[in-house]
């Protein structure tokens, strides 16, 4: 019998690559939408690349208790994506942090009352490291909600806690993908995401230098495939899973690629680090990538290969399809 999974968010860039992949193992897919508009679109992307005669979709806002049990009925698993990620800070951390920590009270309260077996939560890096100093981290570190640390990492430091929170007491198991920077070729309509706009805006040209800023990167489609993995595996239950390079990747060197696959307008030349600071007093996207300047991150990432058996597709690889996908 094929087990049918729910997947929140399925109209994202993590979310359409994370439902193909279910298709494509022979699973069935709801997908969650916040509005009809995203069915017709999302259904056409996902059809491109795997069959889509077992997807259906269902609409649910994660600020919202209207539509959850009627998605989640009859379903064995879950993989919450969605989530609200943008690199600019907010006026307002509640814009990020309330459909974050509620919309994920709303999907585990809902998988608990339909008995779904097990929820594989798509959650961040920067729920580990965020707060902390340059280092080496593995899958027990939490950031420091109380430092300085932006929307955006608190937003998903304290959805986690509390999903992990959740499932404290009873049956239901949940699996952590924590997630580091994800590049990739979109399919469809999903290429509004911050990840695109940024290489997007690399190639051509609108970034005039390249800030000081290293991260833990990963392929979308690996993402994807590790979402799947952690549905099945008996070893992923109550575990965090770290799916980001064990080694921080200078966007200096994205850069570099992206020259040498003949994108000319690519800028060469870091960014002062006191120019980024600069811009942060008017620009809210300098502004949330203070955070990040002149840090070092590294990641015990061996649980991903062991247990979920992660295949890392090469960086190099994964920006010259990416960027080979997008419009020019």
């Amino acid at each position: 019998m094929t087990s049918r999974v729910l997947v929140t968010g399925i109209s994202g860039y993590i979310g359409q690559h994370v439902g193909a992949e279910l298709l494509r193992q022979g699973y069935e897919v709801v997908g969650t939408v916040r509005s009809a508009s995203k069915v017709a679109p999302t259904m056409a992307a996902i059809a491109a690349v795997a069959p889509a005669d077992r997807l259906s979709f269902a609409e649910a806002d994660l600020l919202s208790d209207g539509g959850w049990d009627d998605a989640m009925a009859g379903c064995t698993y879950a993989i919450h994506v969605a989530s609200p990620f943008v690199l600019a800070e907010p006026k307002d951390e509640n814009e990020l942090i309330a459909p974050a920590v509620e919309g994920t009270k709303r999907v585990l309260g809902a998988a608990k009352r339909a008995g779904v077996e097990r929820v594989v939560l798509t959650s961040s890096v920067v729920a580990m490291t965020s707060g902390k100093p340059s280092g080496r981290y593995g899958p027990d570190a939490w950031s420091d909600v109380n430092a300085n640390i932006g929307a955006y990492a608190k937003s998903k430091t304290l959805a986690e806690r509390a999903a992990w929170d959740l499932v404290a007491e009873g049956s239901l198991e949940l699996v952590a993908i924590n997630c580091g920077f994800v590049l990739g070729p979109p399919l469809g309509v999903a290429g509004d995401g911050q990840s695109v706009a940024m290489i997007s805006g690399l190639i051509a040209g609108k970034m005039p230098m390249i800030p000081d800023v290293a991260m833990g990167m990963v392929d979308v489609r690996d993402i994807a495939r590790l979402h799947v993995a952690a549905l099945s595996s008996d070893g992923a239950s109550g575990k965090r899973f770290i799916a980001a390079s064990a080694e921080p990747v200078e966007m200096t060197y994205l850069a570099s690629v992206l020259r040498g696959a003949g994108y000319t307008k690519v800028p060469s030349r870091k960014a002062p680090n006191f120019a980024i600071r600069a811009m942060s007093l008017f620009d809210r996207e300098a502004k949330g990538m203070l955070p990040q300047l002149g840090k070092k991150v590294a990641y015990d990432n061996h649980d991903s290969y062991d247990v979920l058996g992660w295949q890392p597709t090469p960086l190099e690889t994964t920006l010259t399809e990416m960027a080979a996908s997008l419009p020019d």
